[in-house]
């Protein structure tokens, strides 16, 4: 009983005390993908990530009503850094949701022409309002439609403190006219959020970055962990680790106010994966972190994924030493990393799977079309037929001045294929993983590397293949399939079913080793393939938007080179960034990994039939 109307008082109390228009509210789901695209197409950092912000503290004035139901004490607003634009969970501010939509896409016009640092708030947020609408007009009726509705809302400042009304009357002003007011009263309180601005990043955030940012420090990744909910970003605090001595309570427990105080104690620690994390991770306000200096995963756990010699693959070589693109520096840092180029260990001649060869067959008959094709060879000197454009252009030349016979035959040519692929495989760990009872990821890129070999054997393209994983800069494995003075046969059919799972995706700098050997070939057509079941990354800094800008600057550089880029990919999440690392047509996304075997050859077969 006391808890029934423990709860029906909890509802009323927070209803009366809340100012938020529920009947209206829009949630950041509803509207993330066009808030997405509206940041990018208007200048945003293309591979920043647009996600909800959870709540942070703020210190306002509360009504009477709201310090009873202890509501608004915390509020979602939207900021950003260098890695993310972040937006309100939900918006309720208006009591329309048309209204509430538009303040999304406010917000994200606004992100996409600001840098995410202030000097001062609200100066800088009139400014960067004036900015906006001086740079698209079209958004002058949106905003003054949002601005009037927002005033409306806005306290009564007659029961308000003599500073506090200046203040408020200065952010009515400022909101109504952008840049009128160049001077703000300072207060004890924080003015009501206006959720028609930006605010700053958390200094604990920022603190967090400066620190870290350039450390090698060991990411868990679980290749296997089910697909993750998209949900608000938690505020971070950075706090001093363990200094290795075990900690005592030397007191009575009753006096220990808060569990959340810190205890500066050892505790044991355990490498895998707790289950229930995520849940935790979601009910905690604030998660507290602290700089471990004993890194269990970094001394035995890599230890243990890297096999003994006797158990590697054959290196060829002491390596190859590779740049890698630091965004932050905007520049290419020389010698970054160490490419090892390798055979796979216990490579014996082997024939095409019997699975295989009903489909190889199919597949052959398909591409000896592409070795039968003729086409006509217009604008010769001579040739077995007239061609009639080439000839009536000339006629009508030759009616306004003189003019020289020029080629006005066609001729009947055979098919002449000049062009070169190299087929790059991603064998990072994620491939061990199923993908029903019976097959794994590394199964289908076995079989879609046997169909590929034998639709271009027939063919009579020029051809290499070569497959890549990583473990930090110092150890990139690039695996020797088949080179392109190598014919295809049973030992290099032999070769793709000895190829196993590796480690992790360093992809930039197979990319640019992949480049360098394509570049060699005298072809007039080059093709780089490149086939993944992720996004890049390795567990030193190559994770999130290091990995995607260096393998962005890979691409570019191959480009550069006179290559044609296209990547094949099965990772179901690959439109977050496939688009910014090669280009909008330069990729395709395999819904069915089960399918990748036949569609490989086909689209090769649709991107070289021209």
């Amino acid at each position: 009983m006391e808890e029934w109307i423990g709860s029906v008082w909890h509802q009323f109390i927070t209803r009366k005390a809340s100012t938020e228009f529920d009947q209206a509210r829009v949630d950041f789901t509803q509207v993330s993908k066009s808030v997405g695209v509206v940041f990018r197409a208007l200048g945003g950092d293309a591979v920043k990530r647009v996600e909800a912000a959870s709540n942070r503290d703020y210190l306002s004035r509360r009504s009477f009503l709201q310090k009873i139901s202890g509501d608004n004490q915390q509020i979602s607003l939207a900021w950003q850094d260098s890695d993310s634009l972040r937006l309100p969970e939900s918006i309720a501010v208006f009591p329309e949701q048309e209204l509430n939509k538009d303040l999304y896409i406010w917000l994200a016009v606004l992100a996409a022409n600001h840098n995410g640092r202030f000097k001062h708030w609200a100066i800088d947020n009139q400014q960067l309002v004036v900015d906006v609408l001086a740079k698209f007009p079209s958004l002058k009726s949106r905003y003054q439609r949002l601005a009037s509705a927002f005033i409306k809302l806005r306290p009564n400042v007659d029961s308000m403190p003599t500073a506090e009304q200046e203040m408020e009357q200065a952010i009515v002003k400022a909101i109504v006219e952008p840049g009128s007011v160049s001077s703000f009263p300072r207060v004890n309180f924080a003015p009501q959020a206006v959720f028609l601005w930006l605010y700053p990043a958390t200094q604990t955030e920022g603190l967090v970055q400066a620190e870290y940012a350039d450390e090698d420090i060991e990411e868990p990744t679980n290749i296997n962990s089910k697909k993750q909910t998209k949900t608000a970003r938690k505020k971070t605090e950075r706090v001093n680790s363990s200094d290795g001595r075990d900690g005592m309570m030397i007191f009575r427990l009753e006096s220990l106010f808060s569990w959340s105080e810190f205890a500066n104690m050892d505790r044991g620690s355990d490498d895998s994966e707790d289950e229930d994390g995520e849940r935790v991770a979601e009910d905690l306000d604030k998660i507290t972190l602290s700089k471990q200096q004993d890194q269990k995963s970094a001394n035995i756990k890599l230890d243990l994924d890297l096999p003994s010699s006797s158990e590697d693959d054959l290196p060829l070589g002491e390596g190859i030493k590779l740049p890698e693109w630091d965004y932050r520096k905007q520049q290419l840092i020389d010698d970054r990393c160490l490419l090892q180029p390798m055979l796979p260990k216990d490579s014996v001649a082997k024939p095409l799977p019997v699975h295989l060869q009903k489909t190889a067959k199919n597949i052959q008959a398909q591409f000896e079309q592409l070795q039968t094709m003729r086409y006509w060879l217009k604008g010769q000197p001579q040739g077995e037929e007239l061609d009639l454009n080439a000839w009536l252009d000339f006629h009508v030349e030759r009616q306004i001045s003189p003019t020289a016979e020029k080629g006005l035959y066609q001729s009947f040519r055979g098919n002449n294929r000049d062009l070169s692929c190299l087929l790059l495989a991603d064998l990072s760990m994620s491939t061990d993983s199923y993908i029903d009872n019976d097959m794994r990821v590394i199964d289908v890129v076995r079989d879609s590397m046997l169909l590929f070999g034998e639709a271009l054997n027939v063919v009579g393209d020029n051809f290499a293949m070569y497959g890549f994983s990583s473990v930090k800069r110092s150890h990139v494995r690039f695996s020797l399939i088949k080179n392109f003075k190598e014919p295809y046969n049973d030992n290099i059919r032999g070769r793709i079913q000895a190829i196993r799972p590796g480690f992790y995706t360093r992809m930039g700098a197979a990319i640019r080793q992949a480049t360098k050997v394509l570049v060699e070939q005298k072809s007039s057509q080059k093709l780089l393939l490149i086939l993944t079941d992720g996004k890049p990354n390795d567990i030193d800094h190559y994770e999130g938007r290091f990995g995607i800008e260096d393998t962005k600057q890979a691409i570019i550089e191959a480009k550069q080179a006179g290559l044609k880029p296209f990547c094949i990919t099965v990772d179901q999440e690959a439109e977050e960034y496939l688009p910014y690392i090669f280009g909008r047509y330069s990729y395709t996304v395999m819904h069915s990994p089960a399918e990748l075997p036949v569609c490989l050859p086909q689209i090769y077969h649709r991107l070289t039939a021209n």
